[in-house]
């Protein structure tokens, strides 16, 4: 076997099942695994620099491919209602087979931290079968200085194998694609998929099983903070905005994704981002659109002219879920140490298609976590194959695919630490006013980011208030720099009969779907719910 790169431990070899491997490169630096992905045709060179990949079928996350194993270790742990279990015997039939497949393999392997806060990082091994999938966690995950290197001791490892095939018969899978975590063995196998994302969001789920045991909030958000230090939390699922409105120009950057909340402060899993890339702005997100002609980018699923190496970002031939991976340095305004002290104000950021939410809304705790884990939204037509109209999208805890334990733990997390530091909170709608998706309009992105301005800075708390007649949450009656008219969305719609019409229906998908939290949640948290007709 050759080796080659930085911090060779072969010792680690026979934990990992790569002890047969053709050769190991340890922790390339990105010059290396750039160079390595061109020769190989993992991918091609677009203007600028970026590194332009594919797919293939799969240019999201495989959801129902990913399982659990159920043992002693995650039985009363892990939300089964939520998870798919694997027997321990299935995973290690599993688990031969990858030791098998990586035997005459070359492969690559990073050495990283999930998270920033040096009192709670985990350190993971990152294997790949592909070289650009290496670099692209090196931009994802916390890179270790020369010092953590010289005495990284990794606590959990995801392999991931593109060109393995799982066999359902054999190994209990839906399909020849598979995500396994072992949280006994602290082993994560990922197969049969060549997006990129599923070995992040590994991570992500590693931590948001671990963490609540130290009683350390995981979450999927974005992070920044002012020059006053009044750092904020941006919570939303895709389409709602989270990565464009953390990215402010005023503002520090922590991260876009995801986070901790520790007895330290807030802190980044990540370093640096991933974000969609299709019909991409470079008049409302400049930041971003930037990096679309960095060297060092890495780009899924983007059209690229072959000819002209010229990108198209409105072009979705290939994925609507195109994507980029760049590090945290590429944003000017972005952190260096990825963490920051308690935050001032909490965002819940929803794009509702339906136009009945108002713009913004302030929440007490118990509707901030009854909105939370509600985790609300709504697709629109041409965002996925068959959605033809707007339809309710409710993912508890706004990631619920990443939660392994009962979301009413990261839920009652919240809250507890939303009171112990006296955090504001908000539901912002970026989503439709004046009627539903397709009659009315895109809230304005100039008006959302007036009126976050003015919570952030704490003017909108002196403002008059109103209260919403279908969710019971405070409206502000007017801001500075606000068209007034759409802080209340019933006045929008030029049919009042359909608003009042549409406003129910919304409510009853709120109550339907709350109902499975109801005998977990406490009785302030159930009456913090929209007001049933």
């Amino acid at each position: 076997m050759k080796h080659t790169g930085l911090h060779i431990n072969k010792a680690a070899l026979n934990v990992l099942g790569m002890e047969n491997a053709e050769q190991i490169n340890w922790n390339w630096p990105n010059p290396s695994l750039y160079e390595k992905a061109i020769s190989r045709g993992e991918g091609q060179v677009s203007q600028g620099g970026p590194l332009v990949v594919q797919t293939g079928q799969h240019t999201g996350r495989s959801a129902k491919d990913k399982f659990i194993v159920r043992d002693a270790e995650t039985e009363n742990t892990v939300w089964w209602d939520q998870n798919v279990s694997m027997t321990p015997s299935q995973f290690e039939i599993l688990w031969d087979d990858f030791k098998d497949y990586m035997g005459d393999k070359e492969l690559f392997l990073q050495e990283l931290f999930g998270g920033a806060d040096l009192d709670h990082r985990l350190p993971v091994n990152i294997i790949t079968e592909f070289a650009w999938h290496s670099l692209f966690i090196r931009h994802l995950l916390r890179i270790p200085a020369n010092d953590d290197l010289g005495n990284f001791n990794a606590e959990f490892t995801i392999i991931s194998l593109p060109g393995f095939r799982a066999d359902p018969v054999r190994h209990g899978t839906r399909s020849e694609t598979v995500i396994a975590v072992n949280m006994s063995e602290r082993l994560v196998l990922i197969g049969g998929t060549s997006y990129a994302g599923e070995i992040k969001k590994s991570v992500f789920s590693i931590l948001n099983y671990l963490l609540p045991k130290k009683s350390i909030m995981p979450m999927h958000c974005s992070v920044n903070i002012g020059q006053t230090n009044d750092a904020a939390i941006f919570f939303g699922l895709s389409g709602t905005g989270k990565t464009t409105l953390s990215a402010n120009p005023d503002r520090t950057l922590i991260g876009d994704d995801e986070h901790g909340w520790s007895e330290n402060g807030l802190f980044n899993f990540e370093g640096g981002c991933y974000a969609k890339m299709i019909r991409l702005s470079a008049k409302a997100e400049p930041e971003i659109y930037a990096t679309t002609t960095m060297w060092g980018t890495v780009l899924e699923n983007v059209v690229m002219n072959p000819d002209t190496r010229e990108l198209d970002l409105d072009d979705a031939t290939l994925a609507e879920n195109s994507r980029g991976a760049y590090p945290l340095s590429a944003i000017p305004n972005a952190s260096t140490t990825g963490r920051c002290g308690q935050p001032k104000n909490v965002i819940m950021l929803t794009a509702d298609a339906f136009g009945i939410l108002p713009p913004i809304a302030r929440m007490t705790p118990s509707q901030a976590m009854y909105h939370f884990l509600s985790g609300y939204t709504a697709k629109v037509a041409g965002t996925e194959k068959g959605v033809t109209e707007p339809q309710a999208t409710f993912s508890t805890c706004f990631g619920a695919p990443f939660m392994p334990r009962h979301p009413s733990e990261y839920g009652n997390l919240l809250r507890e630490l939303i009171g112990e530091h006296n955090v504001t909170c908000w539901l912002v709608n970026t989503g439709w006013t004046g009627g539903p998706y397709g009659t009315g309009n895109r809230m304005p992105i100039k008006a959302t980011r007036a009126l976050l301005a003015a919570a952030l800075d704490g003017s909108l708390k002196t403002t008059e208030f109103r209260v919403d007649e279908n969710f019971g949450l405070d409206v502000p009656v007017s801001v500075a720099g606000v068209d007034s008219a759409i802080l209340d969305p019933r006045s929008t719609w030029a049919d009042k009969a359909a608003y009042d019409a549409q406003a129910a229906k919304l409510v009853a998908m709120f109550v339907k779907n709350f109902a499975k939290f109801n005998n977990h949640v406490d009785p302030d948290v159930r009456a913090a719910g929209p007001i049933a007709g």
